[in-house]
């Protein structure tokens, strides 16, 4: 029996992990760029889940987590978009075990996240996808947009 559950502070750990296991999926760093990441987001999401900036689902399997999400609520301008809130939302961290996927939870899960933002009057909520994902948030009614990136290298 699946069960699905607010993301709490002591998730942390969970929820970090399951962030480095995605981003090894797609391939984005290497092992010890991710652990460095993951070590990092830990006290991050501590923060964030207790200030309530950070709304998290985990799903489960017994007791096994096998899947979560969250939106991160971000202070944002007024923008032509939402033209009156102060505020945006930020889908990440969705993730499903590689056992179980394609039963729809990532879709779930996604929906949790859209239903909080409206929760919140948030309107706006933007998210980047990889490949495999596109299509999932593509039924939800995300579009592409014209957002550009730019990282400044590390310094060593």
């Amino acid at each position: 029996m699946l069960i699905r559950r607010a993301a709490t502070a002591a998730d942390a750990p969970l929820i970090a992990a399951h962030r480095e296991a995605m981003f090894a999926a797609m391939g984005s760093a290497g092992d010890a760029v991710l652990a460095t990441m993951r070590r990092a987001c830990e006290p991050w999401l501590e923060r964030m889940i207790a200030a309530g900036r950070y709304a998290g689902w985990i799903v489960n399997d017994q007791d096994r987590p096998i899947a979560s999400a969250g939106l991160l609520i971000l202070d944002w301008p007024p923008h032509p978009l939402d033209p009156e809130c102060e505020q945006r939302g930020y889908l990440l961290n969705v993730y499903v075990d590689p056992h179980y996927r394609r039963r729809g939870l990532a879709h779930d899960l996604v929906e949790m996240c859209l239903a909080e933002a409206r929760r919140r009057r948030i309107r706006v909520v933007s998210l980047h996808s990889s490949d495999a994902g596109r299509p999932i948030y593509e039924s939800l009614g995300f579009e592409s947009t014209n957002e550009m990136l730019h990282v400044t290298p590390a310094q060593g």
